[in-house]
Protein backbone atom coordinates (compact mmCIF):
# COMPACT_ATOMS: atom_id res chain seq x y z
CA UNK A 1 0.00 0.00 0.00
CA UNK A 2 1.29 3.64 -0.76
CA UNK A 3 1.85 5.61 1.95
CA UNK A 4 2.48 9.62 1.85
CA UNK A 5 5.46 10.30 3.61
CA UNK A 6 6.65 13.55 5.04
CA UNK A 7 10.66 14.09 5.28
CA UNK A 8 11.66 16.92 7.88
CA UNK A 9 15.12 17.63 7.23
CA UNK A 10 17.60 19.70 9.97
CA UNK A 11 20.99 19.79 8.45
CA UNK A 12 22.36 23.05 6.84
CA UNK A 13 25.08 20.95 4.82
CA UNK A 14 23.03 20.65 1.17
CA UNK A 15 26.12 17.17 0.87
CA UNK A 16 26.26 16.47 4.45
CA UNK A 17 26.00 12.54 6.11
CA UNK A 18 22.64 12.99 7.55
CA UNK A 19 21.11 14.33 3.94
CA UNK A 20 22.96 11.85 2.06
CA UNK A 21 20.78 8.92 4.30
CA UNK A 22 17.88 11.06 3.96
CA UNK A 23 18.52 10.40 -0.17
CA UNK A 24 18.71 6.86 0.43
CA UNK A 25 15.28 6.57 2.43
CA UNK A 26 13.22 8.82 0.12
CA UNK A 27 14.99 7.15 -3.18
CA UNK A 28 14.01 3.63 -1.27
CA UNK A 29 11.06 5.19 -0.57
CA UNK A 30 10.13 6.30 -4.01
CA UNK A 31 10.77 3.05 -5.36
CA UNK A 32 8.37 1.22 -3.10
CA UNK A 33 5.39 3.01 -4.42
CA UNK A 34 5.36 5.90 -1.57
CA UNK A 35 5.06 9.49 -2.10
CA UNK A 36 7.70 11.69 -0.33
CA UNK A 37 7.02 15.27 0.56
CA UNK A 38 10.56 16.62 1.50
CA UNK A 39 10.92 19.47 3.62
CA UNK A 40 14.84 21.13 4.44
CA UNK A 41 13.97 23.07 7.55
CA UNK A 42 17.05 25.11 7.06
CA UNK A 43 16.03 26.40 3.56
CA UNK A 44 12.51 27.40 5.38
CA UNK A 45 11.32 30.39 7.59
CA UNK A 46 10.67 29.23 10.52
CA UNK A 47 10.53 30.50 13.78
CA UNK A 48 9.90 28.90 17.30
CA UNK A 49 6.68 28.69 19.10
CA UNK A 50 5.04 31.70 20.65
CA UNK A 51 2.59 29.51 23.23
CA UNK A 52 0.28 31.92 22.19
CA UNK A 53 -2.72 29.03 22.32
CA UNK A 54 -4.02 30.61 18.81
CA UNK A 55 -3.34 27.77 17.13
CA UNK A 56 -5.52 27.03 13.72
CA UNK A 57 -8.09 29.62 15.15
CA UNK A 58 -6.76 31.78 11.69
CA UNK A 59 -7.70 28.55 9.92
CA UNK A 60 -3.98 27.68 9.48
CA UNK A 61 -1.48 25.71 11.59
CA UNK A 62 0.19 28.88 13.74
CA UNK A 63 -0.85 32.43 13.65
CA UNK A 64 2.68 33.92 13.01
CA UNK A 65 3.19 33.57 9.22
CA UNK A 66 5.77 31.85 8.36
CA UNK A 67 6.76 28.31 6.40
CA UNK A 68 5.28 26.08 9.18
CA UNK A 69 2.04 26.75 7.85
CA UNK A 70 3.48 24.59 4.94
CA UNK A 71 4.30 21.96 6.55
CA UNK A 72 1.76 21.58 8.78
CA UNK A 73 -1.19 20.46 6.18
CA UNK A 74 1.59 17.72 4.73
CA UNK A 75 1.87 16.63 8.43
CA UNK A 76 -1.38 16.22 8.90
CA UNK A 77 -2.40 14.03 5.78
CA UNK A 78 0.28 12.31 5.79
CA UNK A 79 1.04 8.01 7.00
CA UNK A 80 4.71 8.85 8.02
CA UNK A 81 6.59 11.35 9.32
CA UNK A 82 10.53 10.92 9.35
CA UNK A 83 12.97 13.66 10.63
CA UNK A 84 16.52 13.51 9.69
CA UNK A 85 19.26 15.28 11.12
CA UNK A 86 22.93 15.73 12.60
CA UNK A 87 23.42 15.98 16.24
CA UNK A 88 24.69 19.78 16.83
CA UNK A 89 26.04 20.46 20.44
CA UNK A 90 24.19 17.36 22.03
CA UNK A 91 20.76 18.15 20.79
CA UNK A 92 18.60 18.62 18.20
CA UNK A 93 19.77 21.19 15.21
CA UNK A 94 17.49 24.81 15.43
CA UNK A 95 15.73 24.25 11.94
CA UNK A 96 13.96 21.17 12.65
CA UNK A 97 13.63 22.32 16.10
CA UNK A 98 10.97 25.13 15.51
CA UNK A 99 9.25 22.12 13.33
CA UNK A 100 9.38 19.82 16.51
CA UNK A 101 7.77 22.03 18.60
CA UNK A 102 5.49 23.93 16.60
CA UNK A 103 3.73 20.71 16.50
CA UNK A 104 2.48 21.65 19.62
CA UNK A 105 -0.18 22.91 17.88
CA UNK A 106 -1.76 20.11 17.12
CA UNK A 107 -2.32 19.30 20.61
CA UNK A 108 -3.72 23.07 21.19
CA UNK A 109 -6.50 22.60 18.41
CA UNK A 110 -7.37 19.17 18.73
CA UNK A 111 -6.13 17.70 15.83
CA UNK A 112 -6.36 14.03 15.90
CA UNK A 113 -3.00 13.09 14.42
CA UNK A 114 -2.66 9.96 16.19
CA UNK A 115 -2.02 6.49 14.17
CA UNK A 116 0.97 7.99 12.01
CA UNK A 117 4.32 6.55 11.83
CA UNK A 118 7.55 8.27 12.85
CA UNK A 119 10.93 7.64 12.09
CA UNK A 120 14.09 8.83 13.00
CA UNK A 121 17.53 9.41 10.82
CA UNK A 122 20.36 10.55 12.40
CA UNK A 123 24.11 10.94 13.07
CA UNK A 124 26.88 12.54 15.38
CA UNK A 125 30.01 12.84 15.24
CA UNK A 126 31.51 10.61 18.61
CA UNK A 127 31.60 7.35 18.45
CA UNK A 128 29.41 7.28 21.49
CA UNK A 129 25.78 6.15 20.62
CA UNK A 130 24.60 8.02 23.63
CA UNK A 131 25.52 11.42 22.25
CA UNK A 132 22.64 10.28 19.49
CA UNK A 133 20.14 10.13 23.03
CA UNK A 134 19.52 14.15 22.61
CA UNK A 135 17.86 13.66 19.24
CA UNK A 136 16.63 10.01 19.83
CA UNK A 137 14.84 10.42 22.81
CA UNK A 138 12.80 13.59 22.06
CA UNK A 139 11.82 12.54 18.91
CA UNK A 140 10.97 9.32 20.50
CA UNK A 141 8.97 11.30 23.14
CA UNK A 142 6.95 13.89 21.01
CA UNK A 143 5.94 10.74 19.23
CA UNK A 144 4.72 9.13 22.23
CA UNK A 145 2.80 12.43 22.94
CA UNK A 146 1.07 11.97 19.46
CA UNK A 147 0.66 8.99 19.60
CA UNK A 148 2.88 8.14 16.59
CA UNK A 149 4.41 4.36 16.34
CA UNK A 150 7.82 4.84 16.18
CA UNK A 151 8.73 2.60 12.77
CA UNK A 152 12.56 2.54 13.13
CA UNK A 153 15.50 4.58 13.95
CA UNK A 154 18.88 4.59 11.62
CA UNK A 155 21.32 6.14 14.34
CA UNK A 156 25.21 6.57 12.65
CA UNK A 157 27.69 7.77 15.07
CA UNK A 158 31.06 7.97 14.17
CA UNK A 159 30.99 10.86 10.88
CA UNK A 160 31.70 14.48 10.84
CA UNK A 161 33.28 15.45 7.92
CA UNK A 162 30.72 14.93 4.39
CA UNK A 163 31.67 11.92 2.78
CA UNK A 164 31.99 9.90 6.04
CA UNK A 165 29.24 8.15 6.24
CA UNK A 166 30.07 6.49 3.07
CA UNK A 167 32.67 4.85 5.43
CA UNK A 168 29.54 3.32 7.54
CA UNK A 169 26.31 1.12 6.52
CA UNK A 170 24.41 4.18 7.19
CA UNK A 171 22.97 4.39 4.00
CA UNK A 172 22.22 0.94 3.56
CA UNK A 173 20.61 1.62 6.76
CA UNK A 174 18.30 4.40 5.77
CA UNK A 175 17.30 2.63 2.17
CA UNK A 176 15.79 -0.37 4.50
CA UNK A 177 14.69 1.75 6.86
CA UNK A 178 11.81 2.59 3.94
CA UNK A 179 11.08 -1.65 4.13
CA UNK A 180 9.76 -0.60 7.68
CA UNK A 181 7.28 1.96 6.19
Amino acid sequence: MSKKIVVITGSPRKKGNSIAMTEAFIKAAEEKGHRVTRFDAVDMKLGGCHACETCYKTGRACSFDDDFNLIAPAVLEADVVVFTMPVYWYSIPSQIKAVIDRMYSFCVAGKDIAGKECALIACCEENDMSVLDGVRIPVERSAALMKWHMAGEVLIPGVLNTGDIEKTDGCQQAAALADKI
